[in-house]
């Protein structure tokens, strides 16, 4: 089936559909990983994107039970240069366009990815949709300036209930804004006792169930919408030790005074330097944002910035100077990789063990 990607600022690429015949529309953004499209898929930090791969050949691996990193995906669509029906390798189960046929997602493929990728470098992340190939384009385009999406997305991908990964070792409050399954591996395969709660969840809620720490989750969307976040968050610093992961890693710095902005076209794939400025070491590191600190505003905070992107030079980790809490914009967990900073986890059950094993009174002092 023909079909057409449009975008907001006037161009036009005609391709081939895949998956769902769906008209679909959302935030274009492009992804430089070469492998890691069924993580991607399947990641909440993409709701309501529409991701460009810059990687020319996409679904050759097939998509397997074990990759997955949530249980329905958030994805609005998917744009590739080549797409594979015949994947070769052991695990498959599906193809890629069995897999959105059946999430009824919407997909394009034969398409210059190289121009949508220059183009979106340039102009920054841009609004499109994806459509038949006879849509009048200057109608689509006109209500895509028009469109104004939802900014409530950490709501809608976090989960409703809480539930728990019983683990024998630490007890661990992972509050999900949007987590990835890979974060719960990393935490269950060190025998953590995990218990996963919604987005929502107060500070009084998580100290009642009497953590050894807590785990803020990446999600998606400006991390200024996530109203009760920084309440949250105040409410528990120097209770419990704290990690966050991406949009978590914004929301400690947001309830900490500092701010936050929205990149030109953001930082997606799994092959993003970032140097670690105490240690002096370089991590190759998987990345899904479109938000950073702003690190000026760290000056007038407890904050002290602890990673930088090799890239750009933007925010990529924070300590905090009085308090047992630290974070990171990129993804230790590696779902997909890779696996150069899952020592962080490591890291922060030792700040567990310690935390917990300190006189009250002296818990807050050993931390800057």
């Amino acid at each position: 089936m023909k079909k057409k990607l449009i975008l907001e600022s006037g161009e036009v690429f005609h391709g081939t559909g895949f998956g769902a015949d769906l008209e679909t529309a959302g935030e274009v953004v492009f992804n430089t990983g070469m492998t890691g499209y069924q993580e991607l898929i399947s990641d909440p930090s993409y709701c309501g994107q529409i991701v460009c791969m810059t990687y020319p050949l996409i679904g050759n691996y097939g998509i397997n039970r074990d990759d997955y990193e949530s249980i329905e995906p958030a994805i609005k669509g998917l744009i590739v240069k080549e797409l594979c029906d015949l994947p070769s390798n052991f695990r498959n189960q599906l193809t890629l366009d069995e897999l959105f046929a059946k999430k009824d997602l919407s997909g394009i493929s034969g398409i210059d990815t190289r121009r949508l990728t220059r183009i979106l470098r340039s102009k920054g992340v841009l609004k499109g949709k994806i459509v038949s190939a006879d849509a009048d384009e200057q109608s689509v385009i006109e209500s895509l300036k028009n469109t104004t999406f939802p900014t409530d997305q950490v709501a809608s991908v976090s989960t409703k209930t809480a539930y728990a990964s019983p683990g024998r070792g630490l007890k661990v409050v992972l509050v999900d804004f949007g987590s990835k399954l890979g974060i719960l591996r990393e935490l269950t395969q060190r025998d953590c006792d995990v218990t996963v709660v919604s987005q929502d969840v107060t500070a009084e809620e998580i100290l009642l169930m009497n953590p050894d720490g807590v785990m803020l989750s990446n999600g998606p969307g400006d991390p200024e919408d996530v109203k009760g976040a920084s309440e949250l968050i105040n409410g528990l610093l120097g209770k419990v030790p704290i990690f966050g992961i991406c949009l978590g890693h914004q929301l400690i710095a947001l309830a900490c005074g500092a701010k936050t902005f929205k990149l030109k076209f953001g930082h997606r794939g799994g092959n993003h330097p970032v140097l670690d400025l105490q240690k002096n070491k370089v991590a190759i590191t998987s990345q899904n944002h479109g938000y950073a600190v702003d690190q000026e505003s760290l000056k007038n905070t407890d904050l002290e910035e602890t990673h930088i992107a090799l890239n750009d030079r933007t925010n990529e980790g924070l300590k905090h100077k009085i308090h047992p809490c630290f974070s990171v914009q990129y993804h230790p967990e590696a779902s997909p990789g890779p696996e150069d900073a899952n020592y962080l986890f490591d890291e922060f059950l030792e700040l567990m063990h310690v935390f917990k094993n300190q006189e009250p009174r002296t818990r807050n002092q050993d931390y800057a």
